[in-house]
Formats: structure tokens, sequence, C-alpha cells
């Protein structure tokens, strides 16, 4: 039970990043930074549907929920400048987690993170299947009702 629970100390964790094959290495070009921006702004566009969502489902209290979701973003932002100045790695939760709460912890935390990258693709992936929905009967070329979610 306690090799469930055992932590990676600061020390050894800095070690680790200093050893030449767990470096972090300086490779993006101006053009993968430009395409990077692209995508952030493309991603952002699914915001439009919570838009949609709110608009027809939920009403005012939309304006609620953002600023409750503002605050606390600001309390996790403060959490992770508090552990990055505790750990000075290169990390995520997971790395702060392994740090200070253990292994298991940290192992549920590293697939939590999966999931929520998952979850974060799938939305995408509906924002990009409505634009492209929405192109293809702009031209007259209409789906299927099995293949347009409709």
């Amino acid at each position: 039970m306690s090799t469930l629970f055992r932590t990676k100390n600061v020390e050894q964790s800095i070690r680790d990043t200093e050893e030449p094959e767990h470096s972090l290495k300086k490779s993006l070009s101006a053009l993968d930074l430009t395409v990077f921006g692209v995508g952030v702004i493309i991603g952002t566009g699914i915001f439009v549907l919570t838009g949609q969502v709110a608009k027809n489902s939920a009403g005012p209290a939309v304006a609620i929920s953002f600023v409750v979701a503002g605050v606390v973003c600001g309390l996790a932002a403060l959490c992770y400048a508090e552990f990055a100045s505790t750990v000075p790695v290169a990390g995520s939760a997971y790395t702060f987690s392994y740090a200070s709460l253990g292994e298991l912890p940290a192992w549920t935390i590293g697939w939590d993170l999966v999931l929520e990258f998952a979850l974060g693709t799938a939305v995408v992936a509906v924002g990009w299947s409505g634009y492209i929905r929405s192109l293809f009967d702009s031209w007259g070329w209409h789906l299927p009702a099995y293949l347009s979610g409709r």
C-alpha cells in the first residue's frame, strides 16, 4: 500500500530533467508557432456552439456561470503558480501530484488529463463538423441525415 503513495522528491525531479534524454528541446519554428496560433483561433470557434446553447436553453444565468468560471480559473491559476514555484520542473498536474500526493493519485490524474484532452478533441470535432456541414449546405450539397447529425 505504501508503494501506491510514494512520492518523488523535488530534487529527483530536477535531476531527471537535467538528463539529456529527459530534457525538453526548443524545436518550434516560426511556421509551427503560426500554425499553432491559427489552430487556437479556430479552436475557439467551439464557443459559438456554447453561445447558441446558452441562448436557446440557459438564458441570463450564463453570465453568472461565466463569472463563477472566471473566479475558479483564477484560483486554479494561483494553485498552479504555487505548484510551479514548489516543483520547478516542466510538467502539469501529474508532476505536481506525483511530488505531493504520490504515485497512485498521480496515475489517476494523468488518466484524467487524457480523458480531458479526448473530450476537448470531441468538442472541437463537433464544431468542425458543424462548419463543414454548413459549408456543404451553402454549396447545395446536403449530407444524408445519418451523416449530418440532424
